[in-house]
């Protein structure tokens, strides 16, 4: 992993945390009821999530209270802004990004000796069936400040009213009060504490509960999508729901993508895409064995590429070239059919949202269809980062460095 963190893929953009505010993370993970880090040094995105701490503790999802109750911590306004390595819902990056435009100052204000912990509670104590997500339709986000700083402000206003009744001054038991107050935490008077609950309107989604599951809620009828090939055995014995399930390699799925104007398919324009490249190039990797030069190399010398794709066998030559092979022939015959020629593979990855959606529809989308052929590494490292972290640890030195060089390329460019 050293080489994406040189690259900044991985803990890139973090903020970093250590001394007092190290102190009042551990704070905070003990107000959810999570051990304290043993690391005096470690960094956070935008949800509080610490990849070191993580790594410490085994557990890419410590910050959660089960599936139904995931929670961030707000330990810097430096978070505000910063990616989200691992969400437990599509619409989590989004939601950070509101809570810090509706409470920038206060957050702003809050930080300064404090922090607070995020709850984000869709009404549901915990998951028992997948079918529990279609009750989950609005969310409220609820905040708790760390020593509990918005009563502790209550308590001194309250103290400094009295204190301006009567002859009140007078009394020292007020006086000491009033002191030990300011001494622990400071002048509150003026504090911006009071974080009003945030309820937001939830439609389709993904979620990791239940091995993960994508919910699309805003086309014809609901369709449920499943990971995890067991959950859905279990949940196609359901006759008391009026939703669509399917598991997310059923090749019955990209049909019904494509009827209900979900995703779509065009061959000639995806062949000239950079996505299509890269997929190629990644189906070449996996077809390669031993060779002389490294494969980053291969792929950004063009003689070397076709020197190494022509000492493949036949099939696999016609397997990796099955798209423009399949253009050719459809052109001079339109009886040729795609599922003869090309890839599985390539059609599956090949296919975009639909162009009517919404850009929040299409971002969910482009994540499904990450999870269902994650062939494409940049499309992988921006829709499925925790699996794109356990793809590179099998993948070949060359290999990785042609993908950080690829990545690095599309982020500075924007494709």
């Amino acid at each position: 992993m050293n080489k994406l963190k040189t690259a900044k893929l991985y803990g890139g953009g973090l903020v970093s945390l250590s001394g007092s505010l190290a102190k009042r993370y551990n704070d905070c993970l003990a107000m959810l009821g999570v051990k304290p880090t043993a690391l005096s040094h470690f960094s956070v995105d935008g949800l509080g999530w610490s990849p070191e701490i993580a790594e410490e503790k085994g557990e890419n999802y410590y910050l959660n209270i089960g599936d139904a109750n995931p929670n961030a911590i707000i330990i810097s306004p430096a978070q505000k802004g910063t990616a989200v390595f691992m969400p437990s819902h599509s619409f989590d990056r989004d939601l950070m990004h509101a809570i810090f435009t509706a409470y920038d100052k206060q957050i702003r204000d809050i930080t300064k000796d404090a922090a607070l912990v995020v709850h984000l509670d869709q009404h549901i104590d915990a998951f028992y069936e997948p079918f529990d997500l279609l009750k989950y339709d609005h969310i409220t986000v609820s905040f708790q400040l760390l020593n509990k700083l918005e009563h502790h402000q209550k308590e001194q206003l309250d103290l400094i009213k009295t204190f301006n009744e009567g002859n009140n001054f007078i009394d020292r038991d007020l006086h000491e009060k009033l002191l030990q107050s300011a001494k622990t935490y400071g002048d509150l008077r003026f504090r911006k504490l009071e974080l009003e609950d945030v309820s937001l309107k939830v439609s389709s989604f993904y979620t990791r509960a239940f091995g993960g599951v994508f919910l699309l809620r805003d086309f014809i009828t609901p369709i449920l999508i499943f990971e995890d090939i067991e959950v859905y055995k279990k949940a196609i014995k359901d006759t008391h729901h009026e939703v669509m399930l399917f598991h997310k390699n059923q090749d019955e799925l990209m049909v019904t993508l494509v009827e209900y104007k979900i995703a779509e398919l065009d061959l000639k324009s995806a062949v000239k895409t950079p996505n299509y490249s890269r997929i190629k190039h990644h189906l070449f990797n996996d077809a390669l064995d031993a060779t002389e030069h490294p494969i980053n190399e291969i792929f950004n010398n063009q003689f070397l590429f076709k020197k190494y794709l022509n000492e493949f066998d036949l099939e696999t030559r016609k397997r990796l070239m099955g798209v423009e092979l399949y253009l050719e022939k459809i052109a001079q015959s339109n009886q040729t059919k795609m599922e003869d020629i090309v890839e599985p593979r390539y059609s599956k990855s090949l296919h975009k949202p639909y162009s009517w959606l919404e850009v929040e529809q299409k971002e969910l989308i482009w994540k499904l269809l990450t999870k269902i052929a994650p062939v494409d590494p940049l499309h992988v490292y921006w829709y499925d980062k925790e699996q794109f972290y356990e793809q590179y640890k099998n993948w070949k030195p060359g290999y990785q460095d042609w993908v950080i060089e690829t990545i690095s390329n599309a982020i500075t460019h924007k494709q």
